[in-house]
């Protein structure tokens, strides 16, 4: 029996088709492992295997549904045979843990690099809504160690949703439980609805609701692969990280047209991330993010679709607002990366007290699958 303060953490949840065994969800988490090709690996499987005990969802980290030159060079893929064949075997995996798993699809728009090795082999260039740069980044794998750079602005932005549409048909071949779109952080979707991030003077951009258009029909594509009740969102209306956030009052309506209309398409959850000191930078010596309660402004607006929540929660402060209605569940990042037995360790009481090393955040560059295991499959699980 879960001690009393988390024993709401344990209920099962119906989400859409499936049943979860319990509220306690991994967030997607870059790891930067899938060595040497962006193929999801056997270190990959492990590590999803292990958290797949005791979670009730597993989002993946960021999959990339096209080569592009991201700051984490070996983050895995989507686009490719090999690829699929690489998630279905991990997805096995999960399921023989009785757990379910998402893919997080995943465009960095303007925060990828053109002369990281990944971008330069495409031919393409580093596309965005408009052709302006974020300020910070760090590509330690290039020499120099730049930032981001001015991205060109697209002309035709379907041809990025056609990336989704056709990443979605790959993720359902792998055998997916559903697909969350990164619609967060200061990547692809989420530089669309921001007016910092897009300037645009056609359909795309300028209102709210143009801002908001290429992230819902990215959603219309998904929904087209996967049905609604397997399609999710994680959105961070607060900004900040990567350079992103606008006045509050724009910040509200912007993301209260968006969280309707998606709501409308009938989507099986948004991921609600609260605003997190840790992902707010300091930028021309003040704070970038967009500072305001997420959760009160926000969840008034859903009708239809799940309210989960991110950033920084206790397994106490998630039963409570489990238990008081505010959130149907949560997912917890850091604790699952230090404890791969993270859900079972609050079900039982047991202490979070694996010390994590930040040096292994993000594995080794360039080194080989044996290498990589420091840090991320050999943390131990508590005895039961």
């Amino acid at each position: 029996m879960a001690p009393a303060s988390v024993v709401a953490l344990f209920e099962p949840l119906q989400l859409g088709p499936l049943t979860l065994r319990n509220r306690v969800f991994m967030s997607a988490l870059t790891r930067n492992r899938s060595v040497p090709t962006n193929i999801p690996n056997a270190v990959n499987l492990e590590y999803y295997q292990q958290r797949a005990k005791s979670a009730g969802l597993i989002i993946t980290e960021g999959v990339l549904i096209t080569p592009q030159g991201s700051e984490w060079p070996h983050a895995p893929g989507i686009w490719s045979k090999e690829q699929i064949a690489g998630w279905k075997k991990i997805i096995d995996a999960v399921h023989q843990e009785g757990s379910v798993i998402y893919a997080q699809l995943w465009h960095l728009g303007r925060t990828s690099h053109p002369d990281a090795p990944e971008q330069n082999a495409t031919g393409l260039p580093v596309y965005a809504p408009s052709a302006i740069s974020a300020r910070g980044g760090k590509f330690r794998f290039i020499p120099g160690e730049p930032g981001y750079v001015t991205p060109t602005a697209i002309d035709d932005p379907t041809i990025l949703l056609d990336l989704f549409e056709t990443a979605a048909v790959n993720a359902k071949e792998a055998g997916f439980d559903g697909v969350e779109l990164h619609g967060a952080n200061g990547y692809l979707i989420h530089q669309f609805l921001d007016s910092t991030s897009n300037t645009r003077t056609d359909s795309w951009g300028g209102s709210a609701a143009n801002r908001s258009k290429f992230g819902l029909l990215a959603l219309e594509r998904v929904i087209k692969v996967f049905g609604k009740d397997r399609v999710g969102i994680k959105l961070s209306p607060a900004g900040g990280y990567n350079d992103m956030g606008m006045p509050l009052e724009e910040t509200i309506a912007t993301f209260t047209h968006f969280i309707t209309e998606a709501d409308k398409l009938g989507i099986v959850y948004v991921d609600l991330m609260r605003y997190s000191e840790m992902l707010d930078p300091v930028i021309d010596g003040e704070k970038r993010a967009t500072k305001h309660d997420i959760l009160a402004t926000y969840s008034p607006l859903f009708k239809h679709t799940k309210i989960f929540s991110n950033a920084g929660w206790t397994g106490e402060e998630a039963a409570a607002a489990i238990k008081d209605g505010k959130v149907e569940g949560v997912f917890f990042g850091m604790g699952w990366i230090n404890h791969p037995d993270f859900a079972a360790r609050l079900e039982h009481g047991k202490p979070l007290d694996n010390p994590i090393d930040f040096n292994t955040l993000y594995g080794t560059y360039h080194g080989g699958e044996e290498e990589q295991r420091k840090g991320y499959v050999d943390y131990p699980a508590a005895v039961y």
